[in-house]
């Protein structure tokens, strides 16, 4: 029996006692309960608080409805006992049957177990990564690569239709110094004043060459757009090879330079007009941002005619709004928390609302140890850390469940010897080395010709009514990854699960010994183990991190 199983036990409980006139309530029944497992053994399988929270309502206290709910409760198929606790907490203790039944059910859903429709019929789009194609890829786009694609795969599994977008930023003055830049080494001079170094510099100054022997006889502005357009289609490229190559891929790549050549800036604008949003001051347009919440108003169009910084992301909002989108997220690196409020205010007037059309997800620094250092250079960008230093360092997968470990907005350090190890102090280690001891063992079952079966009520030791519980656990954790925008919590759930495997293992002999015949005891673990296989396998997918059948 899962949370949610019980929960519409209780639901149901509570509907009966209102129906026999046992019970008044003023608001109704609820439609869910809330069902958590205890933090301390010997009070039950579950708990709730619901008498709790119900008994003012139904004009009684809490024990007093806590008793009669536990009655009632008693006499529902699956519950084993009932104990009232305190001022009117429920312990619920879940039959054997009942609760052995949940590995079967995990057997039987396989890869669709831990889905939901939470979020079902949202469209949801996913703006991550977003660097600009000036460099190699540095760490902090890398932590957004491995949150970004989890959270949208946690949000694929809750039901949304999901699109991850790549804002592609080719205009704008940081792309002129990237192709002065690129001139600059293809001449052999050194980098402008305000430009980037590398050896990544002179490698795609060098491919430009090659591509276009005649580029350094052109005149010099001629030359520059040249280095410019080749540059940065070789620069995002590579960009893009390493994000497919760390699992990473977009639905979506879209251009800034898109949004100032097609009119959408222009369009965006007159929307905002007829809200009544835009005015005109000092020769320049303004939007009315501080009117919905931010310190000031912000200039759209400069007096000169030029767009301003927030024409683009005026546009873009509009953009995918207009393209069907219910929620917008955009990732973005700590340096722009100042950014949030009037990126609120502008979602605000086009008379949307902040933070459910659109959200912010802030991500912090990252750093790298090595040997108890902090790393701080690349051998190829020289000035950054990059995504092919960290794979080539510690491996995708070990790079992608690091990233994913920790709340977005709080700094980390990761260790690269760490992470690098294949020992139990390695939590990706730690967790692909349950699935694969599980994968051994259920060929080592095949061999002896001993499959699964569901004998759902043999399941009544104490260290297979742990794993039960933690295994009933994982559709909830999914939903919460998704409602707090957290992956995190799927990492920490694995881990957990993996040590409370390894406790059943080590109390619950699985496979016959010797000349052991096998019984139906084996044959119901061995469904626990599969269903702990699948939850292993379905959790390290939210990651994007393989589930190996051997280490």
């Amino acid at each position: 029996m899962t949370p949610e199983q019980l929960s519409a036990t209780v639901v149901d409980a509570l509907t009966a006692l209102v129906q026999r006139g046992d019970l008044t309530l003023a608001d109704g029944v609820p439609a869910q309960v809330t069902v958590e497992r205890p933090r301390q053994k010997g009070h039950g399988d579950y708990a709730t608080n619901v008498a709790l929270q119900l008994a003012k309502k139904a004009g009684t206290n809490p024990r007093a409805l806590g008793d009669l709910l536990a009655a009632q409760l008693r006499t529902a198929d699956g519950i084993g006992d009932v104990e009232v606790a305190g001022p009117g907490f429920l312990n619920i203790t879940v039959d054997a049957g009942a609760q052995g039944q949940v590995a079967a059910d995990i057997v039987a859903a396989g890869a669709a177990y831990g889905s939901s429709d939470a979020f079902a019929g949202e469209k949801i789009n996913l703006e991550f990564v977003s660097a600009n194609p000036t460099g190699p890829l540095h760490i902090g786009g890398v932590r957004w690569a491995a949150v970004g694609d989890a959270l949208g795969r946690i949000f694929t599994m809750t039901g949304a239709e999901v699109t991850r977008e790549y804002y592609f930023n080719d205009h704008g003055s940081q792309i002129d110094r990237f192709a002065r830049s690129l001139l600059a080494s293809a001449k052999g001079e050194p980098a402008p004043e305000d430009g980037y170094g590398g050896d990544y510099i002179r490698e795609i100054a060098d491919a430009v060459v090659a591509e276009r022997p005649d580029v350094l006889q052109q005149p010099a502005e001629e030359a520059q757009e040249t280095f410019r357009a080749l540059g940065v289609d070789m620069m995002f490229a590579e960009i893009k090879k390493s994000l497919h190559d760390f699992g990473v891929d977009f639905d979506v790549y879209f251009h800034e330079d898109e949004l100032h050549k097609s009119g959408a800036v222009g369009h965006a604008v007159d929307r905002l007009r007829e809200l009544g949003n835009i005015y005109e001051k000092d020769g320049a347009l303004w939007l009315a941002t501080e009117r919905f919440g931010d310190d000031k108003d912000r200039v759209v169009i400069k007096s000169d005619g030029n767009g301003a910084y927030l024409s683009g992301d005026l546009a873009y909002y509009l953009d995918k709004r207009e393209r069907g989108f219910d929620r917008c997220f955009i990732m973005l690196g700590a340096d722009h928390h100042g950014y949030v409020g009037r990126m609120m205010a502008m979602c605000a007037a086009f008379g949307d609302t902040p933070h459910v059309n659109l959200e912010i997800l802030i991500g912090q620094m990252v750093n790298l140890l090595k040997d108890g250092e902090p790393l701080r250079m690349s051998k190829r960008a020289g000035t950054v850390v990059t995504i092919d230093d960290l794979v080539e360092a510690i491996g995708v997968d070990a790079a992608r469940y690091a990233l994913a470990r920790y709340h977005a907005d709080s700094p980390i350090d990761i260790d690269l010897d760490l992470w690098a190890r294949q020992t139990n102090d390695n939590p990706v280690f730690t967790v692909q080395y349950a699935h694969a001891r599980i994968a051994s063992l259920l060929r080592n079952a095949a061999d002896l010709g001993l499959e699964h079966e569901s004998h759902p009520e043999l399941l009544t030791h104490e260290k297979e009514g742990e794993l039960l519980r933690a295994l009933a656990e994982f559709p909830r954790v999914v939903k919460a990854a998704a409602e707090l925008r957290e992956p995190h919590r799927v990492a920490r759930y694995l881990e957990e699960l993996a040590g409370t495997y390894h406790r059943f293992y080590d109390n619950c002999r699985v496979l016959p010994m010797g000349d052991e015949e096998a019984g139906d005891l084996h044959r119901a673990r061995l469904t626990l183990v599969h269903a702990t296989r699948v939850v292993l396998a379905n959790g390290l997918d939210l990651l994007g991190v393989s589930a190996p059948e051997r280490m």
